[in-house]
């Protein structure tokens, strides 16, 4: 990317190469999301998913509420 660039091959010198450090830090991190992110799935069931699978939070109704 900087090639014939004395500064940003001190930098690199001084400190590392921090933008490479980044990048690979951020491949990292997306890997581990896409396999988060996924849904879980049983073997042998391949249905897509849909928005009525899953966990879901009820409202409360307004008014007293018992303890």
């Amino acid at each position: 990317m900087f090639q014939d660039s004395p500064i940003y091959d001190r930098l690199i010198a001084e400190c590392g190469d921090v933008p490479a450090q980044v990048r690979r830090e951020a491949e990292r991190v997306s890997r581990e999301l896409e396999l988060v992110m996924r849904p879980l799935q049983s073997p042998g069931l391949d249905r897509p998913h849909s928005p009525g699978n899953g966990w879901q939070r009820t409202a409360l109704l307004p008014g007293p509420r018992s303890h």
